[in-house]
């Protein structure tokens, strides 16, 4: 299956401007994605404009398809392990394709305390790429996130919602 047929062309929004509408983001995009095949394809277009230092929240319920898109990424990147979800663990560190990747899921965060305890913060170095799910749970202590990812449940499928809040946000979803 090419990227064509897997990847359907964004759903029709406008591109709004900084500061129109409600808030400060640049830009933003919207997929169907009808299958894993489909989240795969969006993942790898994904995979190869990720910069060093780019923050991505991920937002949606469980079973949104979070983690599958971060899988779907690293192995773009060419990464062959195991990818696992960070549910327990609340970090995983990933080597690939030349960047080093950060995949948090902060749904088990209990507090400040135990975010400070663990070092995340020393983490945000300006050189790791960051997948964070669940990041409201630990919004006081993260970066502002350069892009939002939105994962809902659409019929069979998924609709994904990608939303940039930076200047280096728009400059990744403009080269999707």
């Amino acid at each position: 299956m090419t990227m064509e047929n897997a990847m359907p062309a964004p759903l029709p929004n406008p591109l709004p401007q900084a500061g129109e509408g409600t808030n400060d983001r640049y830009a933003n995009l919207s997929f169907f994605l009808a299958d894993e095949s489909a989240t795969q394809a969006l993942a790898q277009r994904l995979a190869a404009r990720l910069t060093p230092g780019l923050v991505i929240y991920l937002h949606g319920d469980l079973g949104a398809g979070k983690t599958t898109l971060v899988r779907g990424v690293l192995n773009a990147l060419g990464y062959t392990g195991r990818v696992k979800s960070p549910t327990y663990t609340l970090l995983e560190p990933y080597s690939a394709g030349g960047l080093e990747l950060r995949h948090f899921d902060l749904y088990r965060l209990n507090d400040q305390e135990e975010w400070e305890s663990a070092g995340f913060r020393d983490e945000f170095d300006g050189h790791n790429v960051f997948f964070i799910e669940w990041p409201e749970k630990a919004q006081d202590l993260l970066p502002v996130a350069d892009m939002e990812i939105q994962l809902e449940m659409a019929g069979e499928g998924r609709k994904a919602i990608l939303l940039a809040n930076t200047k280096t946000g728009r400059e990744c979803l403009e080269r999707l």
